[in-house]
């Protein structure tokens, strides 16, 4: 939708990171949609726990990111409980 938007977003989101033990599992490598609508991209991180993926999804730092994503892209998030 706008690429400057997604730029002001890639270039804030780590500060949300910062301090929080994370781990990148994938972040836009290849990949084949089986099922459903393609996708450009996926990226999946680890965090310690639900709680974790939540508490850093709802921070203000993480949320002051997202707005310059909503307005730069169409995007689907989730949190899913590991085993």
């Amino acid at each position: 939708l706008d690429q400057s938007e997604l730029e002001t977003y890639w270039a804030n989101v780590q500060q949300s990171l910062e301090g929080r033990p994370i781990k990148a599992l994938a972040a836009y490598g290849k990949h084949v949609v089986l099922e459903g609508p393609d996708v450009e991209g996926v990226v999946i991180a680890e965090f310690p726990s639900l709680q974790d993926a939540r508490d850093w999804y709802e921070s203000p730092a993480y949320q002051a990111a997202a707005k310059h994503r909503h307005r730069g892209a169409v995007y689907r998030g989730l949190i899913v409980e590991g085993l």
